[in-house]
């Protein structure tokens, strides 16, 4: 990218949200405003007029609403999308929708609050922006994921075969994945048959939006994907993503794996992190373990998938063509953490084969 500011258009019904996302982000010196738009069919022309790159979008708007517009915008005229979205079940049901139709990344509507508070919600803001800038998005029709059928695979995904004379549960599988995530690991899991690894997964998400995003997952997939609860085993034909504002780890039991919900401060900015995760992992499952870091924003996790491979664990990254943003995985090649670098359609096929 050129040293130029990030161009911004602001999208939301609200004055006030508009006028406090934009003094946010003006403060920013990486960042210039070029433009609010009150309801998508302004954005479409301001859009077409300011040329942005980035757009923030709200998702309740007068005339469309913000999902609609992010369907047309995704299908026509696709640009990198950061959802400004409610803390509510409602306003997470639909960021997940968002970013299953190719929104970046999102972020939670800011409050004008104490001047601290703001301080650190602009400077988080401004960092999604910035990183969102960079993500690769491309034009695509607009998919609206139904529900799999009950102990089916996810619809769109043929469920990858195991490798004959090899049990499916004979290593533990540890991922990882930020901006794009969502999606990536929702395709991934879609293509594990029920008898898969035990698996466990890490994905930067607002506390309010991990619930639903794992019933989500449930709902794709063939396996079991929970939410981890701390001493439960790890079983095959399982997933397991930490509770709310907890890391996730493993430790090793006479009997395989249990899980460890980990009550700690953010590591690399991120609760839950995937260092957390994958040194947990490399300690407690060695080489008995595969690793695999997935699309995201950062460096997180290519520390400890470092620490994996070190450890004897097969370790695959995915292909910067195939990232929304490469930046997680970038930085562990730059490790030489990556045994692997694959395109997201083969990873599960990959990891079937390892294990």
């Amino acid at each position: 990218m050129s040293d130029a500011p990030v161009r911004v258009l602001v999208v939301d019904d609200s004055a006030v949200i508009r006028q406090l996302l934009s003094s946010m982000l003006a403060r920013d010196p990486g960042i210039r405003v070029v433009g609010t738009a009150a309801d998508p069919l302004i954005a479409r022309h301001k859009i077409q007029r300011l040329r942005p790159d980035v757009l923030t979008l709200d998702i309740e708007m007068p005339r469309m609403s913000g999902l609609e517009f992010l369907e047309q915008l995704m299908r026509e005229d696709p640009l990198p999308v950061v959802m400004v979205s409610s803390l509510t079940e409602r306003g997470a049901t639909a960021t997940l929708q968002a970013l299953s139709l190719g929104a970046v990344d999102v972020i939670a509507k800011p409050k004008a609050t104490a001047m601290e508070e703001f301080e650190r919600s602009a400077t988080e803001l401004a960092a999604r922006v910035r990183q969102a800038a960079r993500a690769r998005v491309q034009a695509r029709p607009a998919a609206v994921f139904q529900p799999a059928p009950s102990g089916s695979a996810a619809a769109g995904f043929a469920p990858a075969v195991a490798p004959r004379g090899r049990s499916p549960s004979s290593r533990l599988v540890a991922i990882g994945a930020s901006a794009g995530g969502t999606e990536a690991i929702r395709q991934v899991l879609g293509a594990m048959p029920a008898d898969a690894p035990p698996i466990v997964i890490t994905q930067h998400i607002p506390a309010t939006f991990s619930r639903p995003f794992i019933e989500r997952l449930d709902r794709h997939s063939a396996l079991r994907v929970l939410e981890a609860v701390d001493g439960a085993p790890v079983l095959p034909g399982h997933a397991y993503l930490p509770p709310p504002e907890r890391h996730l780890g493993v430790v090793r039991h006479r009997e395989g794996w249990r899980c460890a919900v980990i009550d700690a401060g953010p590591v690399n900015r991120h609760r839950p992190s995937v260092d957390v995760l994958f040194d947990a992992v490399a300690r407690h499952a060695g080489a008995d373990a595969i690793g695999v870091l997935l699309t995201g924003m950062g460096s997180d996790g290519a520390r400890g998938l470092r620490a994996m491979r070190d450890a004897g664990a097969a370790t695959l990254v995915q292909d910067e063509a195939s990232s929304v943003v490469w930046g997680m995985p970038g930085a562990a090649v730059r490790l030489d953490a990556a045994d692997e670098v694959v395109p997201l359609h083969e990873v599960a096929a990959r990891v079937l084969a390892l294990s």
